[in-house]
Parts: C-alpha cells; structure tokens; sequence
C-alpha cells in the first residue's frame, strides 16, 4: 500500500491516538509528521489508516476547540497584564498622558514549514512581531549565528520535530531522540552571540525532545521534562508570555507555561525576566498640510 505525501492517516498500533501527514509514502517504513503535535515518526504501511472525511472535521473541531480555549486564557492573562500597565504608566490613573510600548521582536526557526505558517498567524494575532524561518532541523546550528546577527531577536523559538526511541537508548542518552541534539547545539550558537539569559530568551525543543541538555545549553524554556508530545502552537504562548511581560518583573516557569496545551509535563525551564519596555508621552505624528 502507498500512501501521498501530505495523506492524514493514523496508527492502528497505537489507537487511531493521533493525526499524522505523511511526509514521504512510497517507501517502507512510512515517514510521518504530526498534524497537531511535534512529533516525527516511522511506522508500517499496514499499521496506517486514512482518515475519512467526516473523521477528520471531528478531530478538527475538537482541537480548534482546545487552541480557542488556550486563546481565551492568554488574552484573559493579557488585559490583566495590560490593566496593571495602565495603573503604573499614569501613576494610579493620575496623570492622564498617553505612553508608548517597545515591542519584543521574535525570531522564530522551525523544521516545518507548516508549522511555522500556524505559528506566525498566531504571532501576528496576539500582536508580536514576528521573523519566522524554515530549516530542517539538521541544519539548524549552521544557520543560527548569522540569523542572530541579522535579526537580532529578544526572543528565540527553535523547534520542529523530534521524537524518543525506547530501542535507541535511554532517556539520558542523546542519541535515542532524533532531533535534540540538533536543537541543544543550535542553542549553544545562539549562546555564543547572546550569553545573557534576559536579553536573549530562548524557547527550544519539540516533541518528546531532552529537556536537560536543552537547558543545558542555554534555554530558559524546552521541552519535554516528561519525554511527552507538545503542541505545535505552544513555544508562542511561551514566547508571548515573556513579550508581554514588563522587563523589571520576573516570570516564574508556571507563569510562562500555563496557558500552553501541554502544562508542565511537556515544558518547563527557569525564571525569567520580562521583555516589555513602557515610555512617555506618546507623541502623535502630525501631518503637514500643503499650501497650494
């Protein structure tokens, strides 16, 4: 049985759990990529299922339902945020003179191009300001210095895909995931430019991936403590959570990962201080007029 690139199938073995796109379908063993969640993964061709239609407009729905749901609670976490701004720009509501915000600008670099394409959208919906890049993961720690130069982020995302093989070696060792190590050697470039964890945070992993060397290396937030899938719209929340923070506060590891579809099973990291800087006044620019 041959499968077409871009297919949604599921895997009997493992009970129709998850959504996977077939990455590449002639040849044994099928490479597969998850829909929803960071996860890379190999199987049979006979352990594969296409998804029917209305099969699909069900798992669809019910995980718009769970990305609505984190949605909600950052934008609720967000005009708290904001509230507390307000309060502090114009002394208690004293003074009443308009202020201005310096936005944290986000780099964010991913092995799939699907992926990142959802994950800018998002960016763009809560407000960030966004440079996103697609590398295959491989590729990674060549690319990540020049990209700091040139960009020059506050904020890094390195994800994409990775997966943990039990047959490969034990959670310790690097060489049972397929990914980490890529992804832990393109923090410590990133490091090499930026070694200071509060001007340049940096979100890394994907699925499954080793969050101790990813930490490790330089993170303040990876994944996965609990070697568990993440969504593949979590490191923004993370990312959004540290932009719109102010920089004389700190955010603690709970405060950054609460509003994520994983929770603390899939990511984690350390303390960090916010990224948002307030100024005033707020001066309009005014257009001239031009005399006939």
């Amino acid at each position: 049985m041959s499968f077409t690139i871009g297919e949604l199938v599921t895997r009997k073995s493992y009970q129709h759990d998850l959504l996977f796109r077939v990455a590449s379908g002639k040849k044994e063993p099928i490479h597969l990529y998850g829909e929803d969640i960071r996860l890379e993964a190999d199987a049979p061709a006979d352990d594969l299922v296409r998804v029917e239609d209305r099969e699909l407009k069900k798992r669809k729905e019910k995980g718009k339902e769970q990305e609505d749901f984190s949605y909600r609670l950052f934008r609720q976490d967000y005009q708290l945020m904001k509230e507390k701004r307000d309060y502090q720009a114009t002394d208690g509501y004293s003074h009443s003179a308009k202020y201005f915000q310096l936005p944290a600008k986000v780099l964010h670099v991913d092995g799939d191009p699907n992926y990142l394409r959802k994950c800018v959208a998002l960016y763009q919906r809560l407000g960030l300001q966004v440079h996103g890049v697609h590398f295959p993961e491989r590729e990674m720690p060549l690319e990540i210095a020049d990209l700091v130069d040139k960009i020059q982020p506050d904020i890094m995302v390195i994800t994409g895909h990775d997966s943990f093989s039990k047959n490969k070696g034990a959670k310790n060792d690097l060489r049972a995931y397929r990914h980490s190590q890529y992804f832990a050697d393109a923090v410590r470039e990133a490091r090499r430019k930026n070694p200071h964890l509060d001007q340049l945070v940096i979100f890394a992993g994907a699925c499954q991936s080793h969050f101790e060397s990813l930490i490790r290396a330089g993170a303040n937030f990876a994944s996965s403590p609990s070697r568990i899938n993440i969504h593949a719209l979590d490191p923004v929340y993370v990312a959004a959570k540290i932009a719109y923070t102010p920089f004389m506060e700190r955010v603690s590891v709970w405060e950054a990962i609460r509003n994520t579809l994983t929770g603390d099973k899939g990511m984690g990291g350390v303390e960090t201080r916010g990224l948002l800087r307030t100024g005033m006044p707020y001066v309009e620019e005014e257009t001239e007029s031009v005399d006939e």
